[in-house]
């Protein structure tokens, strides 16, 4: 069985653009309109949940290709 290469993985890669984007967005939230730190804290709690189903049905589709073949 190949070893994956890390750098080939979309889990990988969507867990480091969602690493970015939530880094971006609250720092973007903290110093440049303080007043909306609620909304961007809500909006980063929102979006993690999607981003990690969407991680983990990659990750049953590999499984599945891995056991069929």
């Amino acid at each position: 069985m190949d070893t994956p290469i890390i750098w080939k993985s979309r889990k990988f890669w969507i867990t480091v653009v969602d690493v970015i984007v939530s880094t971006a967005v609250y720092f973007i939230g903290r110093y440049v309109a303080p007043e909306i730190g609620k909304d961007i804290l809500w909006l980063i709690g929102t979006w993690q949940p999607i981003v990690i189903l969407l991680i983990v049905t990659y990750t049953i589709q590999n499984v599945e290709a891995l056991r069929n073949g």
